[in-house]
């Protein structure tokens, strides 16, 4: 099956992936996973121009792992995840937003070095 987009995990995201339960983080896997080969908005959405989400809601809790698109490699399009967090409110806290960006923004300054 073809992929839409290849998925790297930067050091927060992983860790927090093995910080939660482990039938959890495989849910989780399995969602980023399928929205590599699917265009589906319950488990990827755009949050603004530069960070997007990977959504998971299991056993009553809401995942989320934020993400952008590093497109600088014409042949093999990467989503970078940034960080994640188990959501409370109905809206991404404006802090996360910020984090990704500020994640985002260190990644392209290294990468251009």
């Amino acid at each position: 099956m073809m992929t839409l987009f290849d998925v790297k995990f930067l050091e927060e995201a992983f860790d927090f992936l093995k910080s939660i339960d482990k039938k959890h983080s495989e849910k989780i896997l399995y969602n980023i996973r399928k929205s590599q080969t699917e265009n589906n908005p319950e488990l990827f959405k755009k949050i603004n121009d530069d960070v997007w989400e990977f959504r998971t809601l299991y056993q009553g809790l809401q995942y989320r792992l934020l993400a952008f698109w590093d497109k600088t490699d014409k042949s093999n399009t990467l989503v970078i995840s940034t960080h994640g967090f188990i959501k409370k409110r109905s809206k991404v806290p404006d802090s996360e937003i910020k984090k990704a960006i500020q994640i985002r923004n260190n990644y392209f300054n290294e990468k251009i070095v």
